[in-house]
C-alpha cells in the first residue's frame, strides 16, 4: 500500500486544534454567510495576526481565493504577472481566466520559484497596445512553489515599482505559515502594498479553508456579490472560519508550520540525493532520475516529480521523525 507521507502538506489529516473548533462551531443556531459570530472572531484573529486594519473572508478553495483575487484587481482585457511556475500559471486550470473573464497571465523567469526583480522591467515599461493585454496586477508567492521564502525586503524591491505603476499586487500565501516560521514578519504584509493576501488553511493543516484578506477597501465592495457569484460564498460559512480560531487562539498555526519546516531540514540532512533548492519552508526538492524514482515507489513511498524535473517531498504538521527516518532508508537503498 502505498504512503502519501510526503507526496503533499494536503494529504495529511486536519490538526486537533482545527477540529475541535469546528465541532465547537457546530453548537447553536447561526445567521449564515458569514455574518455570524464564529466568522467575526475569526477575522478579528486573522487582523491580529497581520496587525492591520483588513476585511476578511473565508472560502473553501484555494484556486478560487486567487482567481476571484485577481478578477477584483483586473479588467478582463488586462493582465497579471507572476513567476511562470507559480501555482496560478500551472496548476489552476486557467481558473484565474475563467474568474476574471478573460484577464491574461504572463509569466516572469526567477530562481527556485521567485521572481527575478529585473525581469519586471520590460513588462511595466510596455506601452498600452490593443493587440495585447496590458499589465494590471503582480502576483507573488510566499513560501513559493519552491519552497523558497522572500524577505520583507525582496517582496518590497518587487511590489515597489508595481504600485509606481500604480497596479494591484496579490499574494498567494498558501504556505504563509511555512514562510512566517522560517523568518518572514507577517505584519510587514500591509506595509509592502499588497491590496489582497490569500492566507493558506489547508496546508497548515486545516480542512479545507482559506482567508482572502482585502487590505483595500475600496476593492472590498461588493466582493461579497463576487465571491457568491463564484459559488465561493458558503451559506454555513462558519464552518470555514472556525478552523482559523482553533489554529490561531493559542499559536498552533505557527507552531505546526515550524514543525514542518523543521522535518524538512531533517529529511533534507538525510538526503542522498543533490538538493535543487533551498530547503526555507516545508519541502525539499532533489534531482532524481526516473528508475530511481520508480524505485523509491515500489518501495511504497508516493512523491512527485515537479515543474521543473526535480522530485518534491513535502513535509506537514503530521509528519514525524520516524516517518523521515524511515524513508532516508529507503532513499539510501535506492540511491
Amino acid at each position: 500500500m502505498a504512503r502519501f507521507d510526503f507526496a503533499s502538506d494536503n494529504a495529511a489529516p486536519a490538526t486537533p486544534e482545527a477540529m475541535a473548533a469546528l465541532v465547537a462551531a457546530n453548537t447553536e443556531f447561526t445567521p449564515g454567510y458569514g455574518s455570524d459570530k464564529v466568522s467575526r472572531r475569526a477575522a478579528d484573529l486573522v487582523r491580529a495576526l497581520l496587525d492591520a486594519d483588513a476585511e476578511v473572508r473565508f472560502v473553501p478553495s484555494g484556486t478560487a481565493a486567487n482567481s476571484v483575487a485577481l478578477a477584483a484587481l483586473c479588467q478582463p482585457y488586462e493582465s497579471v504577472l507572476a513567476h511562470e511556475h507559480a501555482h496560478i500559471c500551472t496548476d489552476e486550470t486557467g481558473a484565474p481566466g475563467f474568474f476574471g473573464h478573460g484577464l491574461g497571465l504572463t509569466g516572469l523567469p526567477g530562481a527556485s520559484g521567485k521572481i527575478d526583480p529585473a525581469a519586471l522591467a520590460a513588462p511595466l515599461a510596455a506601452p498600452d497596445l490593443s493587440h495585447r493585454q496590458p499589465v494590471a496586477a503582480l502576483s507573488v508567492t510566499n513560501a513559493t512553489e519552491y519552497g523558497a521564502v522572500y524577505a520583507a525586503d525582496e517582496l518590497g524591491a518587487l511590489t515597489a515599482p508595481v504600485k509606481a505603476k500604480g497596479y494591484g499586487v496579490h499574494l498567494d500565501g498558501a504556505r504563509l505559515f511555512n514562510a512566517a516560521a522560517a523568518g518572514f514578519d507577517l505584519k510587514a504584509i500591509k506595509g509592502l502594498g499588497v491590496d489582497i493576501l490569500v492566507v493558506g488553511g489547508a496546508k497548515v493543516g486545516m480542512p479545507p479553508t482559506e482567508a482572502v484578506v482585502v487590505f483595500d477597501r475600496a476593492l472590498a465592495r461588493r466582493f461579497d456579490a463576487r465571491l457568491k457569484q463564484g459559488g465561493q460564498l458558503p451559506s454555513k460559512g462558519r464552518f470555514y472560519a472556525a478552523p482559523f480560531i482553533g489554529m490561531l487562539e493559542d499559536g498552533a498555526a505557527m507552531r505546526h508550520a515550524a514543525h514542518a519546516n523543521a522535518m524538512a531540514r531533517k529529511l533534507a540532512g538525510l538526503m542522498p540525493f543533490p538538493i535543487r533548492h533551498p530547503v526555507d519552508a516545508n519541502g525539499v526538492f532533489v534531482e532524481m532520475d526516473e528508475p530511481r524514482l520508480k524505485a523509491l515507489h515500489a518501495q511504497g513511498w508516493f512523491v512527485y516529480r515537479f515543474l521543473d524535473g526535480s522530485v518534491r517531498f513535502m513535509c506537514s504538521w503530521a509528519t514525524t521523525e520516524a516517518a523521515v527516518e524511515e524513508i532516508g532508508e529507503a532513499l539510501k537503498a535506492v540511491a
